[in-house]
């Protein structure tokens, strides 16, 4: 008899990715999968994309700033956590899977009211808060970093990386350039602000993208609702909002990369071993998890970094030169790291705990 799985996750790509690299091996292993989302959140098209039975619940934001939104925000959880139930009563899984997300939060919450053995993946430096929350009703709960283990109970914690989805390793550089209409004589540099952009980023880049284009084809991947009209038909440049059966050939294709450092977007570019320049999200727009992380990749040698805050047009540009001339050596420090694609390793947790050890 097959064993059931609830997956669930959301709010950002990087808390839905990872879930979709695990789809394959729990399919392998005789999982019948199922994801629970927000209603209204990027999970939804992407899980419903995978043709994954997907349930979306009402999920309120938690917020670590006062806002009035905080107070309703207390009932969209409730909520949130009642169609959970429901859910869960509907389908009786025999594990959940959570990846993180205010969204995750009820699920979890649900699961252990109704005695669902959980297990969390943790994919930053230190655990967010909808992670905090849930900590203490897992099982266990996988890290990519060994530092985020000191906030974590020593006999849940088990550092797994973080899981890559197989697909992103089989891109074809040839399809790539030919999607990009690039003709493959400059260096690709591929530009990524994350599944929900980054504002700050696209206006530096397009400040240099003259003097950028001298030197390299860009592929620019700016967020929802942010391309830039102007720059349509641009010779060597391409923009998408937001990129989805095609980004492996784009991966394939990139020779450099300018990113966020959101913890699975940086162990996907070094398990493509991309040089890359990473710009964390600034302390006044989040917890600071991006700036640890960003950090921790450079102190590897396996990344640049330049700060949000730091940004000019004059700054950016030298960094990304200087990307463009350390490239071979950051390459090697990435094939070197023995750090490896995480999801083998968090597959095997599942399967322990589904099985009762």
């Amino acid at each position: 008899m097959s064993k059931k799985i609830v997956l669930t996750g959301g709010g950002t790509a990087g808390h839905v990715n990872p879930n979709l690299a695990l789809v394959p091996l729990l399919k392998e292993h005789g999982f019948e999968i199922s994801y629970i989302g927000s209603e209204k959140g990027i999970e939804k098209e992407i899980i419903e994309r995978s043709d994954l039975p997907f349930y979306g619940i009402s999920s309120g934001k938690l917020r670590r700033y006062f806002s009035w939104e905080n107070f309703s925000d207390i009932f969209k959880i409730l909520k949130g956590y009642s169609q959970s139930k429901k859910i869960l009563k509907k389908l009786r899984p025999d594990i959940l899977f959570s990846k993180g997300g205010y969204v995750s939060v009820p699920v979890v919450f649900a699961a252990n009211r109704m005695k669902i053995p959980v297990v969390i993946h943790e994919s930053d430096y230190t655990p967010g808060l909808a992670n905090r929350l849930c900590i203490p009703k897992a099982k266990r709960v996988c890290v990519s970093f060994e530092a985020a283990c000191k906030h974590i109970p020593e006999e849940k914690c088990v550092k797994t990386g973080s899981p890559v989805r197989a697909e992103l390793f089989g891109g074809s550089r040839e399809a790539g350039l030919a999607r990009l209409g690039f003709s493959g004589k400059k260096p690709v540099l591929l530009i990524m602000g994350g599944s929900l952009g980054a504002l700050a980023v696209n206006e530096a880049v397009d400040e240099i993208l003259d003097a950028l284009l001298e030197k390299f084809d860009i592929v620019h991947i700016r967020g929802a609702e942010k391309l830039n009209p102007a720059l349509n038909g641009k010779a060597g440049y391409a923009q998408f909002e937001y990129v989805t059966d095609e980004l492996p050939d784009l991966f394939a294709s990139a020779d450099l990369m300018l990113s966020r450092s959101g913890a699975n977007a940086i162990f996907e570019i070094l398990a493509l071993c991309i040089p890359a320049l990473l710009i964390p999200l600034p302390l006044e727009a989040s917890r600071g998890d991006q700036i640890l992380n960003a950090n921790y990749f450079a102190g590897k040698g396996f990344s640049l970094v330049l700060q949000q805050n730091d940004i000019t047009p004059q700054v950016l540009l030298s960094k990304i030169e200087q990307l463009a001339e350390q490239s071979e050596t950051l390459k090697k420090n990435m094939r070197e790291s023995g750090i490896q694609n995480g999801a083998q390793n968090v597959a095997q947790v599942i399967f322990a705990v589904s099985e009762g050890k």
